[in-house]
């Protein structure tokens, strides 16, 4: 559950899982065997994929990986997810995860085809089933559609430790953008998926079926209740206005001072007016129709029909 906050400063009621990361991150913070991260930027989404290793044992986790698309011709590739294997192997990494941060909108997932390159465990957060069920019905899959998050090897809940290599690592549920979105803290690396922006462009949209302007507030506190010192990796950056170059990290202290939707003081109420007013006005992603039904499914792409071919589907004014 995601405590309540308690003042505009981002102070929270009790949140044994919260204070367990914070206590985590202030043990690994400075650490010469912290964890090392490398990110790959694929202009055409926007999209920050993270290599996450011990440097001690190796061991790495590849977070919101992407599968290269193209709308017009529904062709797919892997040149995105090839410079993520190309990194592995070169670092001589072994991967034990394939983290997502949520169900996708802008972007087809690379999971299975890095998964069936390298091994590991394929993650999500448990809340995933909500999301198939909400988007089952929307693109009126059938009953051989699985419903129960089992195209994955593991759903995270909340406050859940693992680890990586030798360092510890927990599970934070972060709903708002999406009902499941999950932040993984890793040592004091922190990766929140579509929760925080760069603090010059601010928060995740909210108004996605299941979505919600208050919850993501709630979410957003929590992450930045965490250390100043925790390094913040995001999954998207679109630019903002004066900064030439796109960039995916930054630090809690960064953004509690200058987010331009969440910084210290800004109160509830407040945020969920600006960010119900902004969604209103923007248009949906340019792929989130291929996204969510290869992403819901683990980023499988749907079963082949009976003349072997496969297919996207795209409800007529529904979303």
């Amino acid at each position: 559950m995601i405590a309540d906050p308690v003042s505009p400063s981002g102070a929270v009621a009790a949140d044994p899982a919260r204070d367990a990361a914070a206590r985590q991150v202030a043990a690994w913070s400075g650490r010469p065997d912290a964890p090392v991260v490398r990110s790959f930027f694929d202009r055409a989404t926007f999209t920050a994929t993270h290599v996450v290793h011990d440097p001690a044992t190796r061991q790495a986790a590849v977070v919101d990986s992407v599968l290269d698309y193209d709308p017009a011709s529904g062709r797919t590739g892997h040149l995105s997810a090839l410079a993520v294997l190309d990194y592995l192997r070169a670092e001589g990494l072994q991967v034990a995860w394939h983290l997502e941060t949520h169900v996708h909108a802008d972007h087809l997932s690379a999971a299975p085809w890095l998964q069936h390159q390298t091994g590991g465990a394929l993650a999500i957060g448990a809340e995933i089933v909500r999301v198939q069920q909400v988007f089952g019905k929307i693109f009126n899959e059938g009953t051989e559609f699985a419903r129960d998050g089992s195209q994955f090897d593991r759903l995270f809940t909340d406050g859940e430790t693992f680890r990586l290599g030798a360092i510890d690592a927990i599970a934070l549920h972060v709903p708002g953008h999406t009902p499941a979105d999950m932040a993984f803290v890793i040592g004091d690396a922190a990766f929140i998926g579509d929760t925080l922006f760069m603090p010059d462009y601010g928060t995740a949209r909210a108004d996605f079926p299941g979505g919600d302007a208050r919850m993501l507030y709630r979410s957003t506190r929590r992450l930045l209740s965490l250390p100043d010192a925790t390094r913040l990796f995001l999954c998207h950056d679109y630019g903002a206005p004066g900064r030439p170059d796109f960039a995916w990290e930054t630090t809690v202290g960064a953004e509690r001072a200058g987010n331009i939707h969440v910084h210290d003081g800004v109160a509830e109420d407040s945020f969920v007016a600006m960010r119900t007013t902004r969604d209103a006005a923007l248009d949906l992603p340019r792929l989130i129709m291929p996204s969510v039904q290869v992403n819901m499914r683990g980023g499988h792409l749907p079963p082949p029909e009976s003349n072997g071919t496969r297919y996207i589907k795209i409800p007529l004014d529904t979303l």
